[in-house]
């Protein structure tokens, strides 16, 4: 064996390990050799280390795992800090939006009882699926208690949200922690949530981290072919938030291609029961505030910076309205609901089709980044801290620098914006209209160019950058590696990319 000689990787994989100084190290993950974003900003300091270069023995305290971690830990002390001004409660003069810093857990503290001792469901309706209702009563009302034994001097607002954020913050800080257990061949790939700037500026305006660290954590369960964990997992996730109900298609429509339809109903099946056994209760017992979530979204109007509203809003002549049918749709929600169901449902057949077609069956972190990102697309609400429900998935479906801060500066951009809108509709005008809408444009079309790029990937499986040193799907449990189902016609063919095709 010559050093520098190039070996073929046993597996599905469209490239090669290099074995360096005689020997082979296929787990190398060197992101400024094999991203051309990273190579490009690594020639300010002399660019990618050399095939014969002599490496340093990985051993130490800073590890790539251990690096990682600290700086996630950092983005989230800085979350914290950036969000200290609104901590008091005390928003007067729109302190809220001229320090960036406005968060629902403090907002909601009051405006959902917690503040008067109520409870959630039983004295107040809550606007969030059950499990987000329930953490907001355990935390709330405790503080609630403490804030009447000590008096005025207690803030209590302040003390719920650092109660909040410390746990949602722990909670981020573990859902970096299972990305990197996903990519234990490359952990730098969880560099990119561990500092992705939407992460930096929205980790606690909402409750969404409860449901995203169960979310990823079922990944992490099915990963390990358990798949009755993934569904407790994902059932709890849904009763925080029901965006991780969108994870249950790709993983059925992959099941059926390879077969494996037995253990994605066990976590289907457990998932509902899971989700049953939370909500049961208070569908019974409190069976009007329960309905509340579901009443609100199904009469919720058009959200600041969907593409409905870029519609309605789009500056069209001197007048600056926007298109008729857009217009029409504010103001017809029903008409609006049945629309954009329409459009997400074409879109999850384009993309069950795109898993069924495939030259070679796509990852799952793929079709769920790829399911839950035309949601976003496609609905009528895109509330700020929805981003987060990509970051981790865009993560494990593209590990690539360039276009996903692409798409990240383009979060910033429109968080930048938004709060500048809201200050104009609380009637102090910062920035015209037309600015806002460009910046919910560059927000969809940097989203919509990352799924063009997984979507590529998908269809040339040689520039998957995870499948490059021979895996199949990391996170695919029972599927990883695993042959297509007899049914399928073209199940032993070798794409045209020279990509073997399990079988």
């Amino acid at each position: 064996m010559v050093a520098g000689e190039r070996l073929p990787v046993a597996g599905g994989g469209g490239q090669v390990a290099v074995a360096r100084a005689g020997r082979i190290d296929p787990y190398a993950d060197e992101p400024a050799r094999e991203d051309w974003f990273v190579r490009g900003v690594s020639e300010a300091v002399g660019g990618p280390l050399g095939d014969h270069a002599v490496r340093p023995p990985r051993r130490g305290f800073w590890t790539p795992v251990r690096i990682v971690l600290a700086l996630a830990c950092l983005l989230f002390a800085l979350h914290w800090v950036q969000k200290s001004p609104c901590r008091d409660g005390a928003w007067v003069n729109l302190k809220q939006y001229k320090d960036l810093c406005y968060t629902d857990v403090v907002a909601l503290y009051y405006a959902e009882g917690l503040g008067e001792g109520q409870v959630p469901y039983a004295d107040h309706k809550v606007e969030y699926p059950v499990l987000t209702g329930l953490f907001m009563g355990a935390v709330g009302l405790p503080v609630h208690a403490v804030g009447q034994a000590l008096g005025p001097a207690f803030n209590q607002g302040k003390w719920f949200y650092d109660a909040n954020a410390l746990i949602l913050c722990g909670l981020g800080v573990g859902t970096v922690a299972m990305v990197l257990a996903l990519r234990r061949r490359r952990p730098w790939d969880a560099l990119l949530l561990a500092v992705a700037p939407a992460m930096l500026f929205t980790a606690t305006v909402n409750w969404d981290l409860l449901a995203i660290a169960p979310t990823v954590g079922a990944l992490v369960a099915w990963a390990r072919r358990k798949p009755a964990l993934a569904g407790l997992l994902l059932g709890l996730g849904v009763a925080a938030k029901f965006y991780p109900l969108l994870i249950l298609g790709p993983l059925l429509v992959l099941a059926l291609r390879s077969g494996k339809l037995r253990q994605a109903g066990m976590t289907v099946l457990t998932a509902a029961a899971t989700w049953l056994v939370v909500n049961l209760p208070f569908a019974v017992f409190f069976r009007d505030a329960w309905l509340e979530f579901f009443r609100l979204n199904s009469t919720r109007g058009v959200d600041w910076g969907t593409f409905w509203y870029i519609g309605a809003h789009f500056p069209r002549g001197r007048d600056g309205a926007g298109f008729f049918p857009f217009t029409w749709l504010s103001t017809h929600i029903p008409a609006l609901n049945l629309l954009y169901g329409v459009l997400f449902a074409v879109c999850c057949l384009g993309i069950a089709a795109l898993a069924i077609l495939a030259p070679r069956r796509p990852r799952l972190a793929q079709l769920a980044f790829l399911v839950v990102a035309c949601f976003l697309l496609t609905g009528k609400v895109w509330s700020q801290q929805y981003v987060l429900w990509l970051i981790p998935l865009a993560v494990l479906a593209r590990p690539r620098w360039g276009a996903f801060l692409a798409w990240q500066l383009a979060e910033v951009g429109y968080f930048l914006a938004f709060y500048a809108e809201l200050m104009g509709a609380s009637g102090k005008g910062v920035i015209p209209e037309w600015v806002f809408v460009f910046f919910a444009v560059a927000r969809l079309i940097t989203l919509a160019v990352l799924v063009g790029y997984v979507v590529r990937d998908v269809l040339r499986p040689d520039r998957d950058a995870v499948r490059a040193d021979g895996a199949d799907d990391p996170d695919g449990g029972v599927l990883d590696g695993a042959p297509d189902a007899a049914w399928l016609p073209n199940r032993r063919r070798v794409d045209r990319f020279h990509v073997p095709v399990p079988s």
